[in-house]
């Protein structure tokens, strides 16, 4: 149990953060088996700032819960149960970030 009390689950022998991910997951994987969306991947890792070794600092990324492909364009989505406290500002940032430099918006579930 993690410290907003999600419960690790386990599905089709994929483990996910939480229950509301793992439902999430299986109505992707079924829109993707009927031809709905496209290219549906999990946790895909997004660099927002580069590593800067020689002053010790390494790189910031984000990682998307889900990436899949819908009409030709990219969709990003993160599965969110509590939207309070340090890590949800956290994720707000880095949200803006990746529009910022990749021009992708963050849908949240």
């Amino acid at each position: 149990m993690n410290k907003y009390h999600a419960k690790k689950v386990l599905l089709y022998g994929e483990t996910f953060d939480s229950r509301k991910e793992g439902e999430r997951w299986l109505v992707l994987h079924y829109m993707e088996k009927n031809g709905e969306i496209r290219d549906l991947r999990r946790q895909v890792k997004f660099e927002l700032v580069p590593a800067y070794p020689a002053e010790g600092l390494r790189a910031l990324t984000y990682i998307a819960d889900f990436v899949y492909t819908l009409g030709g364009k990219t969709v990003i989505e993160d599965v969110k149960g509590y939207k309070k406290g340090a890590a949800y500002e956290l994720f707000t940032a880095k949200k803006k970030m990746l529009y910022f430099r990749y021009g992708l918006l963050v849908q949240e579930v």
